[in-house]
């Protein structure tokens, strides 16, 4: 499967899916005028990806999303949900969870993400800024 490479906008977020390498890394801020739209196509090929993934070694997911907005979040639960139904399925999806450590909204977001897909193996990483 092609990687899947989107340079970061003013509001929308990098994103970095080398599949063949298993990480896939989403760093920036999300607030684009569609979220629908921007995040649509990202969680049609991560889906793509896992069904068709028959490899069993971990899959390792880099989030460092400075903000992100309310519709933005509706989508990153849709793709932690995929990421979600591969690890209960046996393939270890490991997620590094990077924020600011003075930015109690995204650790906090990052805290709801452990709960509820606790099937992902879950690490958080305070950035000094």
């Amino acid at each position: 499967m092609d990687n899947l490479f989107i340079a970061a906008s003013a509001s929308s977020p990098e994103v970095d899916f080398r599949f063949e390498e298993r990480i896939l890394s989403l760093k920036g801020e999300s607030y684009p005028e569609n979220a629908a739209q921007f995040w649509g196509d990202i969680i049609a090929t991560l889906r793509a990806f896992l069904a068709h993934d028959e490899l069993a070694t971990p899959i390792t997911v880099n989030v460092a999303l400075a903000y992100f907005n309310s519709s933005s979040t509706k989508m990153l639960f849709s793709l932690f949900d995929a990421l979600n139904e591969k690890a209960e399925a046996g393939t270890e999806v490991i997620l590094n969870w990077y924020h600011d450590e003075e930015d109690d909204t995204i650790f906090e977001f990052g805290q709801e993400l452990k709960e509820d897909f606790a099937d992902l193996v879950f690490h958080d990483h305070a950035v000094t800024s």
